[in-house]
């Protein structure tokens, strides 16, 4: 071995020396348990519900149906109103294919929001106002994570894993049915625990109701993105998705949809906060 390479080795492992080691170890801590992670996660989101309260925003939603080509066939926009009731985010439609909505229209709209705002306000927050829901618990005991890894997402710190739902697993009611189907890759604030960026797609087809009523097809795909407001509330900015669905055996329905939100407006006064009203972080 040449001389200089020799003298260069030792001057390495003298450097990686057990007590550098540690070091080197000490400035990039162990990943954290992801189930525990995800518990965090879930409350951290809780100890903000009441921030978000205080916060309203719009959402612009686009719809695109695609004909078997890919082609888009017709496009239909509406524009939201949102805000939260009792942990609930409830949406008020003010536009429609960048119209104003007529005065019936808006009468309807009205109604439904008030009785949508009354329902949310008896609806214990940690239930979901309306659909089939899943809490994240349940979601990790059937899906495999796998590939936990730390990443840098917008310039900051972040935990990653990929997640598979289990074949095998038994499941109860459409939403844990479905899950089984999923597959995806999570990015969570490390710092803030909360999730930053969401990927999800259907690995098989998903039979609603044995496929007479529908089947999505595999492949459907969506994504999600949430950032922080105002250095205190993480809220949505965004999403898009792609699904395939065939409709009672007949007609197969292609759309791809996309959300904008943005406009975020704080309503209420500091001072009627409460002193823990806070972002939780990590130690």
């Amino acid at each position: 071995m040449p001389r200089r390479i020799t003298v260069c080795l030792i001057i390495l492992l003298g450097a990686l020396s057990p007590s550098c080691l540690l070091a080197l170890q000490a400035a990039k801590p162990l990943l954290p348990d992801i189930r525990q992670l995800m518990r965090e996660v879930q409350e951290h989101q809780k100890q903000l519900d009441h921030i978000r309260e205080n916060y309203t925003y719009s959402s612009l939603r686009t719809i695109q149906e695609m004909d078997g080509n890919g082609h888009v066939k017709k496009t239909e926009t509406s524009e939201f109103e949102d805000f939260f009731v009792n942990g609930h985010v409830v949406e008020h439609e003010v536009k429609k294919n960048g119209q104003l909505l007529n005065e019936q229209d808006q009468q309807k709209e009205t109604g439904r929001v008030t009785k949508l705002v009354e329902k949310a306000q008896k609806t214990p927050r940690d239930q979901p106002l309306e659909g089939p829901s899943i809490s994240i618990s349940r979601v990790l005991e059937i899906m495999d994570v796998r590939n936990p890894r730390r990443e840098d997402y917008r310039g900051v710190p972040a935990i990653v894993f990929d997640f598979v739902g289990r074949k095998d697993a038994k499941t109860h009611g459409l939403a844990e049915d479905a899950s089984k189907k999923l597959q995806g890759t999570i990015w969570i604030d490390e710092t803030d625990r909360q999730v930053a960026h969401l990927e999800v797609s259907f690995n098989d087809n998903f039979r609603v109701v044995g496929g007479l009523i529908a089947t999505v097809q595999k492949g459907s795909s969506f994504r999600f993105n949430q950032a922080p407001v105002n250095g205190e509330i993480w809220l949505p900015t965004g999403g898009e998705g792609t699904i395939q669905v065939r409709m009672l055996l007949v007609k197969n329905l292609r759309q791809h949809f996309s959300e904008r939100d943005y406009d975020y407006k704080r309503f209420k006064v500091e001072t009627q906060q409460p002193k823990d009203a806070q972002i939780l972080r990590s130690k």
